[in-house]
């Protein structure tokens, strides 16, 4: 079984990760893929980068953008035009260990569970490892994503063949989630693989460590994107708040 693996990466001025990121996808044990990579109106050199990389890899293709729209936009480029059986995320900054691909798919085929993420390491800006080890659940419903987003863009793994394509909710923050939730609607959970098998950078000027910031946009996520009531609403902030305090401690 070699099945097609689409990767879908928005990039906004990434120059300075962006070719650490394709060689970790070009290093994967699984080699049927394609990289959508879709460029939101960078000002940097990030395109130049990835045209040299697609002039020797057929599989990299680089959709270019008019306007900038923004993360969830530029996604939703890449879901629409990805072709494989399994669609996958990889931002322009973070990197896979060699055998993400491949184990993904093993646990789908193993467990007959059609929605599977990692755990990951987590780096300062230079890949040193000054923080511990995210480790993931076993398993995620639907409620414990309201609670906690502990599915990360850089490993979520999905059956799209069997699940069909959703698209991320075009808001400014929170998108990744709203598409968990899509699919956890349909899904009793998702599966969580223990072993770390993904580097997230995180960046000093990072939005997901500015928790208080991010208020805001959580609470408008609950009442407008879920629809749900107040005390809903509340219930599940305060679990957020308390499990993203938790996240981020070295």
């Amino acid at each position: 079984m070699n099945p097609l693996v689409s990767i879908i990466t928005p990039t906004h001025n990434s120059a300075k990760y962006i070719a650490e990121t394709i060689r970790s996808v070009q290093n994967q044990t699984h080699h049927n893929w394609e990289m959508l990579i879709v460029d939101d109106c960078s000002k940097d050199n990030s395109v130049d980068i990835i045209q040299n990389f697609m002039e020797d890899d057929h599989r990299i293709h680089l959709i270019q953008l008019n306007k900038n729209v923004g993360p969830a936009k530029a996604r939703n480029q890449g879901i629409e035009k990805a072709e494989g059986k399994f669609m996958t995320f990889l931002d322009a900054d973070d990197i896979w260990m060699n055998d993400f691909i491949q184990n993904s798919i093993e646990t789908i085929q193993n467990t007959g569970i059609d929605f599977v993420f990692s755990s990951y390491k987590r780096s300062n800006e230079d890949l040193e490892f000054i923080y511990s080890d995210f480790i993931v659940p076993k398993k995620v419903t639907y409620t414990d994503i309201l609670k906690t987003n502990s599915i990360s863009c850089l490993t979520a793994f999905i059956n799209i063949e069997a699940l069909g394509k959703k698209t991320m909710p075009e808001i400014r923050k929170r998108q990744d989630m709203g598409l968990w939730l899509k699919y956890l609607k349909q899904i009793p959970f998702a599966y969580g693989i223990q072993e770390p098998k993904a580097i997230y950078r995180i960046r000093e000027n990072s939005l997901s460590r500015n928790k208080k910031g991010l208020l805001k946009y959580q609470w408008q996520f609950y009442r407008k994107v879920e629809n749900l009531n107040i005390f809903q609403s509340a219930y599940y902030m305060l679990h957020w708040m308390y499990r993203g305090f938790m996240k981020y401690r070295n």
